[in-house]
């Protein structure tokens, strides 16, 4: 399956003097598989380590010996010339050595002719929490995600399908109609199963058939990481706190709030409670974190409120699994209740998977009686995009009613270029808003 992150790796090769590489994501992502690919196709030599399976490389960098003493013993133990350009060392689950994270530095600087990969499936927490110097200024990153919709298609060989939906987004013309029942089908499927490889590779093992997909893929992705909350945890209320936490993000999409609630975990929690809890599964890449912003202006981190926000989880496929949505209900449109928050999961996970920072916008409870005393509408959109056209606000529709009076509001209020509204509707521009089908929203890194 094509995976986009093979483009950034291509181009980190062709740097002159690229640093060590490393590349972030949650466990089952395609990360292994995708540098493995890499490394296979563009060097003659490679060299694959995993430090679950190393101890000997483990204890290595354990050692107070000088760095250049333990490089000469980790090319003894390889038997290989890490500075050949022909050859390129992979090193999976570093983050089993704090150590030989740190030892990344000496790399850059003593061999630069190394070409070396890295990655780990808590790596980002490890990170956070390393008691060791982490060589900052030293090593490159790159996060990887699930599979986004695009990548979806491609691995269906729909690539003709993705051309014609990026002509009609680039045009503003409507998609054939059967073309479009076609996407709108396949982006039913992706909200099914989601874009964890895996699942992907057994819809298609599946020639296609959902209500065949072995559901116990997800059930076991989900059990990993209710596992990483306590096996790399030494605190055990700690780890209740982060499990409560994920388990809170699901129901909390139903909710009609416009922000995270941490009392919504516990009755009793507040946010200095699970202030850490937070932070680890953000540092692990499961779940995914919007800020609401005051005024929706450049830049807009400089106007985001950090004790506002929303969260989803990295995965549509996870989220449906959780909530325990049968697949009928979602592929016949009859999923009331959720279906709101759910697209608007999908939505914020395929902006994310193109490095698009999230923002929305929303007045808060005490702007919204102010609000009340003006007799203006409290004013909710649910995510901004900075493009080359300035800040524009993007509408999320499940459905395919679009009315919506607070993008109204919005755009009477701050007048963007334009607005974009992502429904299930077909592609057209009218009243100057964008209009968008819910399978082309990766087509919005072109903005």
């Amino acid at each position: 399956m094509k995976r986009k992150i093979y483009k950034d790796l291509v181009a980190w090769k062709k740097e002159k003097k690229h640093k060590p590489l490393m590349v972030l994501g949650a466990r089952q992502v395609g990360k292994t598989h995708t540098i493995r690919e890499f490394c296979a196709n563009e060097y003659d030599n490679f060299i694959e380590i995993n430090l679950f399976r190393r101890d000997d490389i483990v204890n290595l960098y354990k050692t107070t010996e000088p760095s250049e003493s333990k490089f000469i013993k980790l090319k003894a133990i390889l038997e290989a010339d890490l500075e050949d350009e022909s050859t390129i060392l992979f090193i999976d689950e570093i983050q089993e050595s704090e150590e030989l994270i740190s030892e990344l530095k000496f790399f850059n600087e003593a061999h630069p002719k190394m070409n070396i990969i890295c990655a780990g499936s808590l790596l980002g927490v490890k990170l956070k929490r390393s008691s060791f110097s982490f060589p900052v200024g030293k090593v490159e990153m790159l996060d990887m995600y699930p599979m986004d919709f695009e990548e979806f298609l491609r691995a269906f060989n729909r690539d003709l399908l993705i051309n014609l939906i990026y002509e009609s987004f680039n045009k503003n013309q409507e998609l054939d109609k059967s073309l479009h029942n076609m996407a709108m089908n396949f982006y039913r499927y992706y909200l099914c199963i989601g874009g964890m490889p895996e699942m992907v590779q057994n819809l298609i093992d599946n020639d296609g058939d959902v209500t065949k997909v072995n559901k116990n893929i997800l059930k076991n992705i989900l059990k990993s990481y209710y596992n990483d909350m306590s096996k790399y945890i030494t605190n055990k209320n700690e780890s209740i706190k982060i499990e409560r936490t994920y388990n809170s993000v699901a129901p909390q999409l139903a909710s009609k709030s416009t922000k995270f609630k941490f009392k919504s975990i516990y009755s009793r929690a507040t946010k200095r409670d699970y202030d850490i809890a937070l932070d680890w599964l953000l540092a692990s890449n499961i779940i995914l974190q919007t800020f609401n912003v005051k005024i929706p202006e450049i830049p807009l981190k400089g106007f985001m409120r950090l004790d506002y926000f929303k969260l989803f989880l990295s995965d549509v496929g996870i989220l449906t699994n959780m909530l325990e949505i049968k697949f009928g209900t979602i592929l016949t449109d009859d999923f009331s209740m959720y279906k709101g928050g759910i697209v608007e999961n999908f939505v914020a996970t395929n902006l994310i998977s193109f490095d698009q920072s999230l923002y929305y916008y929303s007045t808060t409870k005490e702007e919204g009686k102010a609000n009340e005393k003006k007799k203006e509408e409290t004013i909710e959109v649910d995510f901004l995009l900075n493009t080359e056209d300035g800040i524009i606000p993007v509408e999320v529709k499940s459905g395919a009613r679009v009315r919506s009076l607070s993008l109204d509001k919005y755009v009477e209020k701050y007048k963007p270029a334009y607005a974009i509204r992502i429904s299930a509707k077909n592609f057209g521009f009218n009243n100057n808003i964008k209009s968008i089908p819910l399978y082309a929203v990766f087509c919005l890194k072109d903005l």
